[in-house]
């Protein structure tokens, strides 16, 4: 079988996104598909999957678009990434946290002068679960 399930002898490379095969290296093309390898049907599917409503006038501006990002998706799975570890942003990022070391606390005085209600020696808060209680 190909990259987007075809029969098995498929020489041509496939990215399959949203439930689309995209081909790249299509080599005839039609009128509907417009040498992008998808037709108007897998354009109202990809919509319909996004919850988008198009009309069929904007169906090959849509279908344009779609090409050129799965296009973009091609390139970048053609770069070789074999022996480059995964990341999860692209700048090498610290924390900038300090030790982790025990201090004293506040004083509960202190910090009930700071709170907005208090009851007896507790901070107030509003009540988030109804008279039945439990969590």
């Amino acid at each position: 079988m190909d990259p987007c399930g075809g029969p098995a002898g498929n020489h041509r490379e496939g990215l399959r996104v949203l439930g689309v095969c995209y081909l790249s290296g299509m080599s005839g093309t039609t009128s509907d598909t417009a040498g992008s390898g998808l037709t108007d049907a897998d354009i109202r599917k990809v919509a319909k999957l996004s919850r988008l409503q198009i009309d069929d006038a904007q169906v090959g501006a849509v279908r344009a678009q779609l090409s050129s990002i799965l296009g973009h998706i091609a390139k970048l799975q053609a770069l070789p990434t074999e022996g480059v570890e995964p990341m999860a942003h692209p700048m090498k990022i610290v924390n900038r946290l300090g030790a982790d070391e025990p201090k004293a606390c506040m004083p509960v005085e202190e910090l009930l002068k700071n709170a907005p209600a208090v009851e007896d020696r507790f901070l107030a808060v509003p009540k988030v679960l109804g008279d039945g209680g439990g969590a």
